[in-house]
């Protein structure tokens, strides 16, 4: 994935008008693995929102290998989430009532392009990707707060998605736990060259990281490769 963006992003509240992104121009490159940082506030979920395509700037461009997302129609980006964007969030948003392994399938279920078998499957490989071979019919509320890390991950790459855009993905855990969430994730950039974008207040995090990008007031102030 090659994305690249120009873009500001303006929000009203009352009569006033809140830039979240104030001319933000950037390039993420396939295999990225990039920490977005900056106080809270300055525009990071936004930006991660625009990249995932969730959102949609108010001016300028968001290109993926020469097509302009940013003119695209709702249904066209749908279809671009659907087939080349993951996310996982802080709060892991699992489905208490499904297992482990029927939330990993949950994405490949929306695709409906494989049956029954072929998805139970995937779901496999990836829980034991992650190290959660055996916990396939365990429900969310049976694991720690690190292995319900792991099944997010899982979930996310079940697709085989070109990018994953992670919010706060270390925030609920401790230091231990998030240590080797973030080296996990670092060993499937590694092996399978999927692009990670992270929105981050963890040093931990940053330290890792091969390219910090920070925002602030909207506006990017600094990029730092490593």
């Amino acid at each position: 994935m090659r994305k690249i963006l120009y873009a500001t992003k303006v929000y009203s509240k009352g009569d006033n008008e809140v830039r979240a992104l104030d001319g933000v121009s950037m390039e993420v490159e396939p295999g990225e693995f990039m920490a977005v940082v900056g106080p809270s506030g300055s525009g990071k979920t936004t930006l991660l929102n625009i990249i995932g395509c969730l959102d949609k700037p108010s001016s300028g461009r968001v290109v993926y290998e020469g097509a302009d997302l940013g003119s695209a129609t709702q249904q066209a980006l749908s279809d671009y989430r659907k087939d080349r964007i993951s996310f996982i969030f802080q709060s892991y948003n699992l489905i208490p009532v499904l297992t482990v392994a029927e939330n990993v399938e949950l994405p490949l279920v929306i695709e409906k392009r494989r049956d029954k078998a072929a998805m139970r499957a995937k779901a496999l490989e990836m829980l034991a990707a992650v190290g959660l071979e055996g916990k396939a019919n365990r429900f969310p509320r049976e694991l720690s707060g690190g292995q319900e890390q792991r099944v997010a991950i899982a979930r996310a790459l079940v697709k085989d998605p070109s990018v994953v855009l992670a919010d706060e993905p270390t925030a609920n855990l401790d230091s231990h736990t998030a240590e080797e969430i973030v080296n996990l994730m670092k060993a499937i950039n590694a092996s399978r060259g999927t692009t990670f974008v992270f929105s981050t207040h963890d040093k931990l995090v940053m330290q890792h990281a091969r390219r910090v990008v920070t925002i602030r007031d909207g506006r990017l102030v600094a990029d730092e490769r490593r």
